[in-house]
């Protein structure tokens, strides 16, 4: 790992003597004070503190050194970890001179995954700076997840109210809901401000520097930002997200045919939007815009709509959130052309036949919206500095977020997290990677398990998923050899919906019945980007199916269509969970009626004892030999 920051501002006047640093190993400092000389014990060999069985912290000494002093005094140099408020960090250069910089940490770009890796590293003790060429937030806070939520919560009040069947049934009555376009645009806006103004005071208030400006790559650990501002880092990194991807011959005037970007300050209603793509953005936006009173049409290249969802979902999501509303589709065609509305004439989309390329349609409607997916925002970057080579625009990493050169070799203390790299285009994800990537630099290895992340709908009712559809999960079993088994609930059968009227969902377990191994869960119902957090703990902990159906549910709550979801799979007997703590785990289910442990437990306990006083012996020899 990389050298403490804390040598340079600790011993400005000595001479460092370099060693490898790390959490078993200790360096030299040499002093000619003239109060007191200390001198830094440099052992042979490095403490193995995994043999003594004991945490560092219990000996009192940090992974800098150990330090001895002729008044007797033992003098413990601050860990990079533990030191705060540094002007300047250090490490060792290769001809061992210390080389300073301006930072530990620099990152580019201040959305959701940026602010998570500083906050993060702030925690750590790194001297952080972010760099942001737009405003703090990014795309979620701005022009995503933040406003589009503020709208989906509109409409589905919209929606609930407009439901004279819905109301009826909870023996309510509301006559003539109607919406200001205006008040829903400012609520959208608002919002989106306010968590804005969260983000940039929790980051100030932390001590992280905003640095304003365009980030631009000089070199290795070498960052310019706005005109010719310079700074340095130990680490860096690149948190740029993306932008809305709009295909060829698609012309966007920003009123007529529109992005995302357009779509949430909701400047007007059109009666009658098409919608290009039906993946998560389409999907939202025909929420809000058939609330509001629109006819939506959708355009899909693909043979079927939603077809990034488990097919079993995606059919019923589209009984119920497209086939009942003003929604109609065209499914298998290419939109080649989009011409925005001019001089009285409407928007015309020509249609072509997504596998023969033969032209199929032509429509004419008052607005379009290209919900395509979104591009990596990656130009500019000045990656040709450092020999990096963008694939279709995404910057290569490794499972560690770490950046891949031309060469295919990793580029040392840069790396890339979020939508620019491609991994997993979602704001939480680029977060928990940002996270990851500063455990790694602090010291401990991570590796962010992607399974484990959900991702969620807003419609009404919400979709959401962790982990494999059946599809993905049966094309790895027959390449792995195992067995796939597969679980449904209603949401019909839970009480909590039902007191709410909502019992339209379906919960979908995908497992491995040989060992209790979750697969993938997806969930379309009510609340259900909430519910799948379970789920997706479940993955990320590694607890398996036998052990998760004993947890404890409140009834009544829609928590628990989970637990009956987990309670109707069917594990094999012989199945075990060596990642389930023991106390969890079945031994102490199998004890959990007896009046005090078991013989062999008691030989256990004081085996455990026997060796932790042996740890402690033979730990207080070596220290004393040493010294």
């Amino acid at each position: 790992m990389h050298c403490s920051a804390a040598f340079s501002q600790a011993a400005t006047s000595a001479t460092a003597v370099p060693t490898i640093s790390g959490s078993r190993h200790v360096g030299a400092l040499h002093s000619s004070s003239s109060s007191s000389s200390c001198t830094l014990l440099i052992p042979s060999k490095p403490i193995n503190l995994r043999f003594c069985g004991l945490r560092r912290e219990a000996f009192g000494f940090s992974p800098s050194a150990f330090t001895r002093c002729s008044n007797s005094q033992r003098v413990r140099l601050p860990s990079r970890r533990r030191f705060k408020g540094s002007n300047v960090s250090a490490s060792l250069g290769d001809n061992g001179i210390p080389k300073s910089f301006d930072y530990d940490l620099i990152i580019i770009g201040a959305g959701v995954g940026g602010h998570g890796a500083a906050l993060h590293a702030v925690e750590k003790g790194l001297k952080t700076a972010i760099i942001e060429g737009d405003v703090v937030g990014g795309t979620c806070v701005n022009r995503g997840c933040v406003p589009s939520k503020a709208l989906l919560a509109v409409s589905g009040r919209m929606r609930e109210l407009q439901s004279e069947h819905h109301m009826k049934a909870l023996g309510l009555q509301v006559h003539a809901a109607g919406y200001d376009r205006q008040g829903v645009a400012d609520h959208a806006n608002n919002l989106a401000t306010k968590i804005r103004n969260n983000l940039t005071n929790s980051m100030k208030a932390l001590g992280v520097d905003i640095l304003t400006g365009v980030g631009t790559i000089l070199g290795p650990q070498k960052v310019k930002f706005g005109t010719d501002n310079i700074v340095t880092a130990k680490d860096i990194i690149i948190a740029t997200g993306s932008v809305p991807f709009v295909p060829k011959g698609i012309e966007v005037d920003g009123k007529t045919v529109i992005t995302s970007d357009h779509a949430l300050k909701l400047e007007f209603v059109p009666d009658w939007i098409a919608i290009v793509g039906s993946g998560y953005i389409g999907l939202e936006f025909s929420d809000v815009y058939t609330a509001l009173g629109s006819e939506v049409t959708f355009i899909e290249a693909l043979d079927q709509l939603m077809p990034g969802f488990d097919p079993e979902i995606g059919k019923l999501a589209q009984r119920v959130l497209i086939n009942p509303r003003k929604i109609d589709y065209h499914t298998g065609v290419f939109a080649t052309k989009i011409t925005p509305a001019k001089d009285g004439k409407p928007v015309t989309i020509e249609l072509i036949d997504a596998k023969t390329k033969e032209p199929k349609d032509t429509l004419e409607v008052d607005a379009a919206l290209i919900a395509t997916g979104r591009a990596p925002f990656t130009n500019g970057l000045g990656l040709e500095n450092i020999n990096v080579v963008t694939q279709r625009g995404f910057v290569p990493v490794d499972e560690r977020m770490r950046v891949i050169d031309a060469n295919g070799n990793l580029v040392p203390h840069l790396y890339c997290i979020g939508d620019a790299n491609g991994k997993m285009m979602l704001a939480h994800a680029a977060s928990a990677q940002g996270i990851s990537v500063v455990e790694q630099v602090t010291g401990r290895d991570h590796v962010l398990n992607h399974l484990s992340i959900p991702a969620a709908c807003f419609t009404h009712p919400e979709i959401s998923m962790v982990g494999l559809t059946e599809p993905q999960a049966r094309e790895k079993a027959e390449k792995e050899g195992f067995e796939v088994s597969v679980v449904k609930t209603s949401f019909k059968a839970n009480t909590k919906a039902l007191a709410e009227n909502e019992g339209e969902g379906l919960a979908k377990l995908i497992y491995r019945p040989d060992n209790g191994e979750i697969l993938g869960v997806h969930i379309f119902g009510l609340h259900a980007a909430d519910l799948i957090h379970e789920a997706s703990n479940a993955i990320a902990l590694g607890t398996r199916i036998q052990d998760i159906k004993f947890a404890v549910h409140a009834h009544p709550t829609l928590s628990e269509v989970l637990d009956e979801l987990f309670k109707a799979a069917k594990v094999k007997d012989h199945a075990s969970n060596p990642g389930v703590p023991r106390n969890f785990a079945s031994s102490e289910r199998t004890n959990q009626h007896s009046d005090r442990p078991s013989k062999p437990n008691l030989v256990k306990k004081f085996a455990d004892v026997y060796m932790t006083f042996v740890s402690w012996f033979l730990c207080l020899v070596y220290a004393l030999q040493k010294y």
